[in-house]
């Protein structure tokens, strides 16, 4: 059987494993708390929506205004809640890319969760390592939704635009995706907000309801 992409590039967070509600969003909470105590905290949907629109780190610079100290205290909470939980993955996500590499399908990561805790995420669930992580250590010019990691994962496995599919459940992924001519697919098995799935709807080349949807795309099931 011959696989429609050779190549997968998926998001971390919110995409294969559960790890807003638990992490990322909690410890955000926490360190406004200590940063801006006299102000109203963000619910859960408010911060998935900023970090659809315009992005987590717009969020932190341009909306609340962090100085680089309090940005820096920001990610120290972030990293203790990162070391203490193990996110599960999306049910059948792991068995998914599993067997996509099992018919040798090349599995990429380009997330802003930390290399290491990816590594650690699929060592666990999926016992194996990506064939490459491009991650929050990165400089931001480096970053998702910057091109550099689509561009360098298709120079380094010597693969066309169209051989590649982007995954991810929010915005930046998207725009990465699209300024490559690279495929996306929408995760929609994290969303709850509906102007987020409206328009990821509308803009994806995919848009997935259920991991199994994306299963049988990606393996032709």
């Amino acid at each position: 059987m011959t696989l429609k992409y050779k190549c997968l590039i998926l998001d971390h967070d919110d995409t294969a494993v559960k790890s807003t509600p638990k992490i990322h969003y909690p410890s955000f909470v926490e360190a406004l708390k200590k940063l801006r105590p006299n102000e109203k905290t963000i619910t859960l949907d408010e911060f998935v929506g900023y970090c659809f629109n315009p992005g987590f780190l717009s969020l932190c610079k341009d909306i609340i205004k962090f100085t680089d100290v309090e940005l820096q205290h920001q990610q120290e909470v972030w990293k203790r809640y990162t070391e203490s939980t193990v996110p599960d993955f999306y049910e059948m996500f792991s068995e998914t890319i599993q067997e996509f590499k099992k018919q040798g399908g090349i599995v990429t990561v380009v997330s802003h969760s930390e290399r290491r805790r990816i590594e650690r995420d699929y060592s666990i669930h999926c016992g194996f390592l990506p064939d490459e992580i491009f991650g929050w250590e990165l400089p931001e010019h480096q970053r998702k939704p910057h091109p550099y990691p689509i561009i360098q994962i298709l120079k380094r496995f010597n693969l066309q635009e169209t051989e590649a599919l982007m995954v991810d459940d929010l915005k930046p992924g998207m725009e990465m995706a699209r300024s490559c001519n690279v495929d996306f697919a929408a995760a929609g098995w994290s969303h709850r907000i509906p102007e987020i799935k409206e328009q990821m709807k509308r803009d994806s080349n995919y848009y997935f309801e259920t991991v199994e949807q994306f299963n049988q795309l990606v393996l032709g099931k």
